[in-house]
C-alpha cells in the first residue's frame, strides 16, 4: 500500500486496533449501561430542552459528585465540548439514563493515538522527525497503551471522558500547527480543546513559534511581519470567537464572564478553594509530590493487597518511564524547544490547581501534554534503541494493570482511597 493516503489507512488501522483493545478491557457496565457520572449527557439534555442549567436536582446515582448550585439552580461546570459530541445520542434516546455515554467515549478513545501518528508523519514530512512509519506507529501505540491515557480511556465518566476528547484535539492541534500551515483550523481546534480541558488553552505557544519560524523565511522584514500577522490573525479569529462564547456562557449562568462555577461545587474540599482559590502556589508542592514521588506502598488494612496504589495515583516517571529520555536529548532544535515550552505551559495550571487529579491510577493531568512530550522524544532522538522500547514495554504492562483494575469492585484491594494528602502546608 503506497501513495498519499497510506498514512490515513495506517491511522485507521491504529484506531481499530486500539478501539478493540479498549472495548475488550472495559468493564461490561461501561459498555452496556450509562456511567454513574454521566454529566455530559445531562448537559446535552439540558441544551436540547433549551436550558443552561440542569433543570432538576442531580440524580441520586451520581452521589452529588461535582455539581454546582447557584441561585437555587444546578449546573454542570465542566468544559462542554464532550457534551456536544453526545448530542446525537441524547437526542435519539428516551432519557439520559438510556445513553451509553461510556460506550461512546470508548469508541472515541482510539482517535487520539491515531491522530498522533498523523501528526508525527507531518513532522517527518517537514524534516523534523527522522523516524519512519513503523516507529511512528509504535509511538502512537505507546501513547495509547503505555501512558496513563489507557486507564482513563476505560472509564467513560466525566473527568476521564474529557481526557479522551482532549488528547485527540491535542494531537490534531499538533498536526495543524506544524509548519503553521493551517492557522484557522489550528485556532478552531485549540478553542475546542479549551472547551474540553481548560489548561490546553496554554498550548498556544506551539502555533506562535511555528508561525514565527515560517514567517522568517519570507525575506524582507516587511514580508516577515505581514506573513506573521496574517497567520496570527487567522489563528486568533476562531480561537477568540470560542473564548468569547465561553465568557458569554459563564455570564449567562453565573453573572460573571470569568466565573466557570467551580467555586459553587458541593465538594469536600470547598473550604480550601474558598481560602486559597482554585489555583495557588499553595498547591504546588503536593502536586509535584504526586507527579514525581508517588510510589506503591505496602498494604496494611484488612484485605489489602501486598502493594497498594494511593488514590492520588503513581508518579509519572513510573507509569511512563520513556519520558526520562527527555532528560538526554540527542538533538535540540526549534521544534524540540517549541514542544517543550508548550508542554510546560499546559502543565503549569494543573500544578497550581487545588486537586491532584484524584482518584486516579496515575497522574491523569499529564494527558493534556502527553502528545507534546512524546513528539519531543521523536524529534530529539534519531534512533530509539532497546532501552527505550524496554521501558516502553514496562509502561504498557503497568498501565495495563491500571486499565484492568482501576474502579473495578473486584480489585479495590489494590487501591488505598484515603484522600488525606501529605501536609506540605496546612489548608
Amino acid at each position: 500500500m503506497a501513495g498519499p493516503r497510506r498514512p490515513l489507512w495506517i491511522a485507521l488501522g491504529l484506531y481499530l486496533v486500539l478501539t478493540a483493545i479498549y472495548l475488550a478491557c472495559a468493564a461490561p457496565e461501561r459498555v452496556w449501561q450509562h456511567t454513574p457520572y454521566n454529566h455530559f449527557a445531562h448537559q446535552a439534555r439540558s441544551w436540547l430542552d433549551g436550558r443552561l442549567e440542569l433543570g432538576y436536582p442531580p440524580p441520586a446515582y451520581a452521589q452529588g459528585n461535582d455539581f454546582a448550585r447557584f441561585e437555587g439552580r444546578w449546573y454542570i461546570v465542566f468544559p462542554s465540548f464532550p457534551a456536544v459530541l453526545l448530542l446525537p445520542a441524547v437526542a435519539l434516546a428516551e432519557s439520559v439514563e438510556h445513553v451509553r455515554d461510556g460506550q461512546v467515549f470508548l469508541l472515541l478513545a482510539g482517535a487520539g493515538p491515531a491522530l498522533f501518528f498523523l501528526a508525527l508523519e507531518r513532522l517527518r514530512a517537514l524534516g523534523r522527525s527522522e523516524h519512519g512509519e513503523r516507529t511512528h506507529g509504535a509511538l502512537a501505540l505507546l501513547l495509547g497503551l503505555g501512558t496513563v491515557y489507557w486507564f482513563c480511556a476505560e472509564q467513560g465518566t466525566v473527568w476521564f471522558a474529557a481526557h479522551v476528547v482532549g488528547l485527540a484535539l491535542a494531537a490534531l492541534y499538533l498536526y495543524l500547527s506544524s509548519g503553521a500551515a493551517h492557522p484557522w483550523l489550528a485556532g478552531l481546534v485549540l478553542g475546542l480543546a479549551f472547551w474540553t480541558r481548560a489548561p490546553m488553552l496554554f498550548a498556544a505557544p506551539l502555533f506562535l513559534i511555528e508561525a514565527a519560524a515560517a514567517s522568517l523565511q519570507q525575506g524582507t522584514w516587511r514580508a516577515v511581519l505581514r506573513h506573521f500577522a496574517g497567520k496570527i490573525l487567522r489563528f486568533s479569529l476562531p480561537l477568540g470567537a470560542l473564548l468569547a462564547l465561553s465568557f458569554w456562557h459563564n455570564h449567562a449562568r453565573f453573572h460573571d464572564p470569568f466565573e466557570v462555577g467551580y467555586r459553587y461545587l458541593t465538594v469536600a474540599w470547598q473550604g480550601r478553594i474558598e481560602r486559597w482559590g482554585l489555583f495557588s502556589y499553595h498547591y504546588l508542592a503536593r502536586n509535584l509530590g504526586v507527579l514525581l514521588t508517588s510510589l506503591p506502598f505496602r498494604g496494611v488494612s484488612p484485605g489489602a493487597a501486598p502493594l497498594q496504589v494511593s488514590a492520588h495515583g503513581l508518579a509519572l516517571w513510573l507509569t511512563t518511564p520513556v519520558y526520562l529520555f527527555l532528560l538526554w536529548p540527542r538533538r535540540r532544535g526549534l521544534t524540540w524547544w517549541a514542544l517543550g515550552a508548550t508542554a510546560l505551559c499546559v502543565a503549569l495550571p494543573s500544578l497550581l490547581y487545588q486537586n491532584t487529579g484524584q482518584s486516579q491510577f496515575g497522574y491523569r493531568f499529564s494527558n493534556d501534554y502527553a502528545v507534546f512530550l512524546l513528539a519531543m522524544v521523536a524529534v530529539s532522538r534519531p534512533r530509539l534503541g532497546p532501552w527505550f522500547w524496554a521501558l516502553g514495554l514496562w509502561g504498557v504492562l503497568i498501565n495495563g494493570l491500571g486499565a484492568l483494575t482501576f474502579e473495578r469492585t473486584a480489585h479495590g484491594r489494590f487501591y488505598a482511597f484515603d484522600r488525606a494528602l501529605p501536609v506540605y502546608q496546612p489548608d
